[in-house]
């Protein structure tokens, strides 16, 4: 019997991971449009935040952010059903509310209006729906027929804090480096960031909250700027960028990494996001010690009464302060 997903009390962030049913490399650049297209639609649908994101050939990276939920009135309704329902089944729907609502039945109206807007607000509702419609998707495509996901997906829960997401916002569009697919993490098109690079507003508009939150509110352009210079500070091994006649500033090898790693040393920050890190797929909550206690309290009958405390430092590296609900006694930090 799974366990329920931990989840915020209303409003709250989340790094959700999918992957492919026995690791196949089977998301190409038609299914990874098809995913982004369908990400963005059930995002706007769900009332959710994409604040960045990465599709690799064998499994997906979200951050999302999810807000309170609120009450939405029959137009905007109307607006998110028409995102993912034909026409004619939109119109059934608003003249029937509208109906009830000229009937003086607003009660009957309320009741009929939440057997759609249930899916909204809910990071399992957005993925329920998404990996179904994917999977059906793709299964059309490919004449096949069976799961294509490799269980459910996978949720982490983040402290709003800039810390915990800024760490994770990285880690997530580091992927395609840390994959070998590319040197720059602007020149992959299917992440928040090489979206945003490219172009597209939703990506950008989810990496300006991601500097909001770090206390930044700024127009795109040096918006730009900031993640950049926080994704190339704390991830990426310093390369040389000819375009702005910089020189490079070369980090750790990999070798270098593991030797460090096998004599249990601790890495800085800018290295251990060139490393897997499974805290960040595997640790169920990251935030601060007092953030992850919280949490812990909140589903303690989820735990045996000998546990004492939630918190479990994050290990290997200057982590600022990051705890985990998890604790990862092995391979916690590996090199690619």
């Amino acid at each position: 019997m799974r366990r329920a997903r931990i989840k915020a009390e209303g409003h709250g962030f989340y790094h959700c991971m999918a992957r492919i049913i026995g690791k196949r490399a089977l998301l190409g650049h038609a299914e990874k449009e098809m995913l982004h297209r369908l990400m963005r639609k059930y995002a706007d649908f769900c009332g959710l935040r994409i604040l960045t994101y990465a599709f690799l050939d064998t499994h997906t990276h979200f951050l999302v952010e999810v807000p309170e939920r609120v009450d939405i009135d029959d137009e905007e309704l109307a607006r998110r059903l028409d995102l993912i329902y034909e026409s004619f089944q939109v119109k059934q729907i608003t003249q029937q509310l509208s109906d009830l609502r000229e009937q003086g039945m607003d009660a009957a109206a309320e009741e009929f209006k939440a057997r759609y807007t249930y899916r909204m607000y809910d990071i399992s509702e957005f993925f329920k729906t998404l990996q179904w419609t994917f999977s059906t998707w793709y299964n059309q495509r490919h004449d096949r027929c069976g799961p294509l996901w490799n269980e459910r997906f996978k949720s982490i829960l983040v402290q709003g804090s800039e810390q915990a997401l800024l760490a994770t916002a990285a880690y997530i569009d580091l992927n395609p480096v840390r994959a070998g697919l590319v040197t720059d993490p602007k020149d992959y098109r299917f992440s928040g960031y090489g979206e945003a690079m490219g172009g597209g507003k939703a990506a950008r508009a989810g990496l300006k909250t991601l500097v909001a939150i770090y206390g930044i509110h700024a127009p795109w352009g040096k918006v730009r700027g900031i993640y950049r210079r926080w994704l190339y500070t704390q991830g990426v091994r310093r390369l040389a960028d000819a375009a702005h006649g910089k020189a490079g500033k070369p980090g750790f090898s990999l070798e270098q990494v593991q030797q460090v790693l096998d004599a249990g040393g601790e890495l800085p920050l800018p290295e251990l996001l060139r490393c897997r890190v499974r805290y960040f797929t595997d640790g169920l909550v990251i935030g601060s010690r007092e953030f992850v206690e919280q949490v812990f309290e909140q589903h303690r009958d989820r735990y045996s009464p000998k546990r004492s405390q939630g918190a479990h430092p994050m290990r290997h590296g200057q982590w600022q302060g990051l705890c985990t609900l998890r604790a990862l006694l092995t391979h916690a930090v590996s090199v690619p």
